[in-house]
């Protein structure tokens, strides 16, 4: 029973920490790629509001992603030793997890990354920050690949999987991180109905809406390697637990993409309308809704990962 209950813990735990990650990467990617271009030639005022909305998401995420990794280390500790948590929360056991284990010494490596962010999102004003910003959270997220299976795998397998799992978490970050920033983003045009914020969400949208097609081919891409590695067959697809998530991990995925073409190639398109346009209007209304929708879809996708992390690998079950 105590084993189950911290099963069950590192799975909510996991799920939590990986879609924090997720979130605060992802803001900072869309603020690059999606935000900065699309108010260049907005005023200021409009760069400071979004500027703002970006830093905050992007502290909130980092904050939930620091007292997860926090919660994850200490379950982890107790999953290794066999002990309650209470008893596994020792300076001799987690400083074992921490220094002897490939989880705890990436888990060091990765609050040296989110200490360097921290401090980047303090003086975001300097700069270098933005970029240093960016790329600490890049790393932050890359580096959960070698806490998970592909972290296992040995030799030049090994070294596929860990980087096709890398990218893989890159791109989800991308896109279902990117989702929050432009959601708010959607909402603010919402509270601000003039022609320089109905301009900024059209070009916004249509920005998103090109990194979102790069991040699923890239997610594609490298789950077709995750898979072939991890499940091997049709048959450890359909007769193990761990293929059966996976179907389901898929699905969500699906339902995800269906709403993102709807957004691409029915309601962007309007939103170039002129001001003021009832077709605009409901577009703006829509495309906020669907992206809350997909938001949920994302959070799903994370809880069955959170699941899948605690498995044992379809490929060595089902031969």
């Amino acid at each position: 029973m105590l084993g189950d209950a911290v099963n069950v813990s590192l799975i909510v735990v996991r799920a939590i920490h990986f879609a924090a990650t997720a979130i605060t990467v992802g803001v900072l990617i869309f603020r690059a790629v999606v935000a900065q271009p699309a108010l260049r030639s907005t005023g200021a005022a409009r760069i400071l509001v979004i500027g703002q909305i970006i830093v905050r998401a992007a502290w909130i995420g980092l904050a939930v992603t620091v007292a997860s990794g926090a919660a994850w280390v200490l379950l982890q500790a107790a999953a290794i030793s066999g002990l309650p948590l209470g008893e596994a929360a020792t300076t001799d056991i987690l400083s074992t997890v921490v220094t002897e284990t490939q989880f705890g010494m990436v888990s060091e490596i990765r609050v040296a990354l989110a200490i360097v962010l921290a401090a980047c999102l303090s003086y975001d004003r300097l700069p270098l920050a933005q970029p240093l910003a960016l790329a600490s959270s890049l790393g932050l997220v890359a580096g959960i690949a070698w806490t998970g299976h592909s972290g296992s795998s040995a030799g030049d397998i090994g070294n596929i999987h860990v980087m096709a799992d890398a990218l893989h978490l890159i791109a989800a970050a991308a896109w279902l991180g990117g989702l929050v920033p432009f959601t708010l983003v959607l909402a603010e045009v919402r509270r601000n109905q003039d022609h320089a914020w109905a301009s900024l969400a059209s070009q916004a949208a249509r920005r998103f809406s090109s990194l979102g097609m790069v991040s699923v081919g890239t997610i594609l891409a490298t789950g077709i390697v995750n898979a072939w590695i991890l499940v091997g067959s049709i048959k450890g697809l359909l007769t193990t637990e761990y293929g059966w998530l996976l179907m389901l991990k898929i699905f969500l995925f699906m339902i995800m993409l269906a709403f993102a073409v709807i957004n691409r190639y029915w309601l962007t398109p309007d939103l170039a309308l002129p001001l003021g346009n009832e077709a605009q209007l409901k577009a703006v209304r829509r495309l906020t809704r669907n992206s809350g929708i997909e938001i949920a879809f994302g959070l799903a996708i994370f809880a069955v990962v959170g699941v899948l992390g605690t498995l044992h690998p379809a490929v060595h079950l089902a031969n």
